[in-house]
C-alpha cells in the first residue's frame, strides 16, 4: 500500500499517562500505516516538562506558530500531589494554558454525534459548541499564601511611577488570594473568533459572564463584546438570520439543559473548561467532544481534552483491563491531519482525516464500544471492548478499504 505524502509537518505534542498510552497506540496502528507522516515531535510529559523546565511547552508553541497545525495530547497539569507523586522540582503551570497564552485563540470544543449514543439531555437534538476564551483568568492568575493578619491590597503603578491602590482584605488570620488579569486586544480577538465561527456555521451567537457581581472583569467582556458586535458583524449577523445576546452564566447554564441546542455558547476561559466538561459528558462520555484552538494568526491546535485518565493508567500499569475511550484522541488526529491537508492542498491527506474518523463513528453505530458508551447507548446488545482493541477494530476497516 502506497503510503500518503505530506510536504509541511504536524507538531506533536505528546502527553501522560494512559491518554500518553492511546496516543502511541492511535499514531501506530491508525496514522503509520497510512501516512509518510512528518511530525516536529515534542514530549509534553510532566517528567521532561519538569526536566526541561518547561522550556519544551514554550517550545512547542512557537513550532505551532511556525507550522500552523499541531496535535495535542492530554497532559498532567499538576498539583501538590502531583509533584510528590512525580518527584517534580514545582508546580508547573498548565501546558494547555501556556501554549493558548503564545498563541492567544479561542478554544472551541463541539460533542461527537453519533447514532445510538443518547445524551442525558433528552431535549438535545443538536450540538452545543462551547467557546472558550483562551487567555487569562486562573491560568494566568498570581497566587499567595497568607500567614498572618495584615492588609492586602491591589495596586497598579503606572509608566510614571502613579500608584494606584485599592483594599483587597483586611486579613485577620491565615488564608489565600488570588489576582487575575485580562486584557482587551485578547478579549476583542475572541469576540471576532465567536462571531466570525458563528457565521461559519449559521448559528446563534450566546455568551455568559457574571458581571453583576464582577462589576469591572466580566463587565469589560460583555462592552467588548457589545462593541465588537455592533460596529463590525451585526449586519452580517442579520444577513445570516442569526442573533448575538449576552446573558449571565447561571442563566446560560439553565438554557443549555432546557434547549434543543444548535447554538454556540462562549465562555471565560475557566467557565469554557468547566462547561465544556460537562457537555462532553452529558453528550455520553468525557472522551465524546472534539477540541481545537484557532489563533487569530491561523494556527490549530488540535486536542484531547478529556485529561490524562489517572485512575485508568495505574489500573492498566497493574495489568487490569482499562476502558478508556479514545474517540477525543483519535479524532485530535483526524482533524490535524485534515486540515494539515486542506492548508498544504493535500486532497489525500485530508480525505484521510476526514475518513479516520468516519470509520470511528461507524465502528460505534455498529454497537463496538467503551464501556462509557454503553450506559447511554440505545444499540442492542453492544459489544464491549478495551480502548485499545478499539483501535485495533479501526485500524481492521481502514485496512480493509486502503
Amino acid at each position: 500500500m502506497e503510503k500518503i505524502t505530506m510536504s509541511t509537518p504536524l507538531v506533536e505534542m505528546d502527553g501522560d499517562e494512559m491518554a500518553a498510552i492511546l496516543w502511541k497506540e492511535t499514531k501506530e496502528k491508525l496514522v503509520l500505516p497510512f501516512v509518510d507522516l512528518k511530525v516536529e515531535y515534542y514530549d509534553l510529559s510532566v517528567r521532561n516538562r519538569d526536566e526541561t523546565e518547561d522550556q519544551v511547552t514554550l517550545d512547542s508553541a512557537e513550532a505551532t506558530k511556525k507550522y500552523g497545525v499541531a496535535v495535542k495530547c492530554a497532559t498532567i497539569t499538576p498539583n501538590l500531589e502531583r509533584v510528590q507523586e512525580y518527584n517534580l522540582k514545582k508546580m508547573w503551570k498548565s501546558p494547555n494554558a501556556t501554549i493558548r497564552a503564545a498563541l492567544d485563540g479561542t478554544v472551541f470544543r463541539a460533542p461527537i454525534l453519533i447514532k445510538g449514543i443518547q445524551p442525558y439531555v433528552t431535549s438535545w437534538k443538536q450540538p452545543i459548541t462551547l467557546a472558550r476564551h483562551a487567555y487569562g483568568d486562573l491560568y494566568r492568575a498570581a497566587e499567595m499564601r497568607i500567614e498572618q493578619p495584615g492588609k492586602c491590597e491591589l495596586v497598579f503603578t503606572d509608566e510614571n511611577g502613579q500608584e494606584t491602590r485599592q483594599l483587597i482584605h483586611q486579613f485577620k488570620g491565615p488564608g489565600v488570594v488570588s489576582g487575575s488579569h485580562n486584557l482587551d486586544s485578547s478579549i476583542r480577538g475572541f469576540a471576532r473568533c465567536c462571531m466570525n465561527y458563528a457565521l461559519d456555521v449559521k448559528q446563534n451567537l450566546l455568551f455568559s459572564a457574571k458581571d453583576t457581581i464582577s462589576k469591572v472583569y466580566d463587565r469589560q467582556f460583555r462592552e467588548i463584546f457589545k462593541q465588537v458586535f455592533m460596529e463590525e458583524y451585526m449586519e452580517d449577523f442579520n444577513q445570516a438570520d442569526i442573533t448575538y445576546e449576552y446573558c449571565l452564566i447561571d442563566d446560560a447554564v439553565s438554557k443549555a439543559i432546557k434547549s434543543e441546542g444548535g447554538y454556540v455558547w462562549a465562555c471565560q476561559n475557566y467557565d469554557g473548561d468547566v462547561m465544556s466538561d460537562m457537555l462532553a459528558t452529558a453528550y455520553g462520555s468525557a472522551a465524546m467532544m472534539t477540541s481545537v484552538l484557532v489563533s487569530p494568526g491561523g494556527q490549530y491546535e488540535y486536542e484531547a481534552a478529556h485529561g490524562t485518565v489517572r485512575r485508568h493508567y495505574y489500573r492498566y500499569l497493574e495489568g487490569g483491563v482499562a476502558y478508556t475511550n479514545p474517540l477525543a484522541i483519535i479524532f485530535a488526529w483526524g482533524s490535524a491531519l485534515e486540515k494539515r491537508g486542506e492548508l498544504d492542498g493535500n486532497i489525500q491527506l485530508a480525505d484521510f482525516g476526514r475518513r479516520l474518523r468516519q470509520v470511528t463513528v461507524q465502528t460505534v453505530e455498529r454497537g463496538i464500544m467503551t464501556a462509557d458508551l454503553k450506559k447511554v447507548t440505545t444499540i442492542p446488545n453492544p459489544h464491549v471492548v478495551t480502548g485499545l482493541r478499539f483501535i485495533d477494530l479501526v485500524q481492521k476497516q481502514l485496512m480493509e478499504e486502503f
